[in-house]
């Protein structure tokens, strides 16, 4: 039987660091148009949705959802794990593709190899990016609704209900996990194109606008090369503190 795959985005207007960033422009489009314009070319996928708060400042991007026609669900600012089951349970989904919106240039290769490594193994769930050595906003998460439903009945630690899957991951006796590791070639983990604060915008504005007339379809291996090549861009968002 074929199983519903969709791709939550999780994004909110109210960052505490770069308030607004999801519609902050690179090339003429908000950042998280770009996203979702490189998640739609991923052919497994039924449904992209955008996760987010039932707080009036996100009205923005239930808009932006309707007018790139994919799905918007809004609930809790602080429980996205119970946001996250919200979309899922909304959209059908038995298996989710989890990619924050704080990855607008992430490489929907990547995302695809995830969901087809994913398809083929028996795992509740699958990472591809934090411990596998990818630059920091170029991860995925892919995982069964039901085995997120699952957790969320077994946890209300404010971690846990914050980032959606520790509890998943803490526990590989109840949920079984893998982690793909990445190729050597993107193996570069201290580079970061993950959109965390302005100088994160600054970057990835850069990196989109160098490529807008080159190929707008670049992936992890461009965007390496170019930061190899270009060793002063690193410079401009190295000293940001990770979360």
């Amino acid at each position: 039987m074929n199983k519903t795959i969709i791709a939550i985005i999780e994004a909110r207007m109210t960052s505490s660091r770069l308030p607004g960033k999801h519609l902050m422009k690179a090339d003429g489009k908000p950042m998280l148009m770009h996203l979702v314009n490189r998640l739609s070319k991923i052919k497994l996928l039924d449904n992209i949705v955008i996760a987010t708060t039932i707080n009036s400042q996100d009205d923005e991007l239930e808009s932006l959802a309707e007018s790139l026609k994919v799905g918007c669900f809004r609930g809790s600012e602080d429980d996205v794990m119970g946001r996250v089951v919200g979309a899922g349970e909304k959209f059908n989904a038995d298996i989710v593709c989890e990619v924050t919106g704080d990855c607008p240039i992430i490489d929907y290769e990547l995302v695809e190899h995830a969901i087809t490594t994913f398809l083929s193994s028996e795992v509740d769930y699958l990472q591809y990016g934090c411990k596998g050595g990818l630059p920091d906003g170029m991860g995925s998460q892919v995982f069964y609704l039901d085995a997120l439903r699952k957790s969320e009945k077994m946890t209300n630690h404010k971690y846990d209900r914050e980032h959606v899957t520790p509890h998943i991951i803490n526990n590989p006796d109840i949920f079984s996990s893998l982690y793909l590791e990445a190729p050597a070639s993107l193996k570069y983990p201290h580079i970061a194109v993950t959109l965390d604060e302005f100088e994160d915008y600054v970057l990835i504005k850069k990196i989109i606008e160098y490529f807008s007339d080159l190929n707008k379809n670049f992936g992890c291996l461009d965007v390496i090369k170019l930061l190899n090549k270009n060793s002063a861009w690193l410079e401009i968002n190295k000293n940001i503190l990770r979360n």
